[in-house]
């Protein structure tokens, strides 16, 4: 591991912060530590003002208050503790592996951890998002990966394919194959570029639009949904209930009353 360590272990520079105009430069080394700066200012009392140098051990830079504030004005809190870390011999060797190492290592975690990790630092935010990352998971993903894949993900990017389902993804292929073959019959070439700029951008568009997360390629089978939607097949109750008729015949008078004589005849 002791290899890893590289002179100098750390080096920065840059402007102090307004109102500050003067250029610092701050190493670190394994032995010592060095602090440069050249005096910047309009005035004419600092025009031959010769730039500074001030060099401690590691030792004495733990001690030294003065320069430890110096380095916080000018370059923060976290460059400050990270000196402070190497002066007390606590490295990062994680951070000083090369980046193929480290895509090796990562293509062991969950993609969940993965997404973590590269919110840690803005290294592992480009390592987990780069297209060596998403294509070495791919590949691991996946027993053997077809030559018109390969050909899609440079279009629409590995990390695009690894989380396109693969119903959709055939889909895909399917009418990339179909237009390349209208292509090759039909337009010229400037018609066939922009033709096959503006497919990849759909392409692009539709994926997002319609495909879900699907890494797992190997496990699925191409099968297409055959379920039927349900009908509703509850037909509206109507009211069958007849209307009530007043079956109660109107009484008839026994007695049937002569208008004309008014006389009485019992029936």
């Amino acid at each position: 591991m002791a290899s890893l360590l590289t002179d100098p272990l750390f080096e920065t520079c840059g402007r102090g912060p307004p109102p500050i105009k003067d250029y610092y430069h701050f190493f670190v080394t394994k032995s010592e530590i060095i602090w440069r700066w050249w005096k910047i200012s309009p005035r004419m009392v600092y025009r031959h003002t010769k730039p500074g140098e001030v060099k401690e051990s590691l030792s004495d830079f733990l001690e030294d208050i003065d320069l430890q504030r110096e380095v916080r004005v000018v370059f923060g809190d976290h460059v400050l503790e990270f000196t402070m870390a190497l002066c007390e011999g606590r490295y990062n060797y994680l951070d000083r592996l090369s980046d193929s190492l480290l895509l090796r290592i990562i293509n062991f975690l969950e993609l969940e951890d993965v997404d973590l990790l590269g919110q840690t630092s803005r290294k592992f935010q480009q390592l987990c998002g780069s297209e060596e990352f998403w294509e070495q998971a791919m590949r691991r993903h996946c027993c053997s990966i077809s030559d018109e894949v390969v050909s899609l993900a440079k279009e629409i990017g590995w990390r695009t394919v690894f989380f396109t389902n693969k119903l959709h993804l055939q889909k895909l292929l399917s009418r990339r194959r179909k237009m390349s073959k209208e292509q090759q019959e039909g337009p010229g070439t400037d018609e066939a570029t922009q033709s096959g700029e503006s497919s990849t951008e759909s392409f692009k568009e539709e994926i997002v639009s319609g495909a879900g997360a699907d890494p797992d390629f190997d496990n699925i089978d191409p099968q297409v949904d055959s379920t039927e939607p349900q009908v509703d097949s509850t037909e509206p109750q109507v009211d069958s209930t007849e209307p009530q008729v007043d079956s109660t015949e109107p009484q008839v008078d026994v007695f049937n009353r002569n208008a004309t004589s008014g006389s009485e005849v019992e029936v």
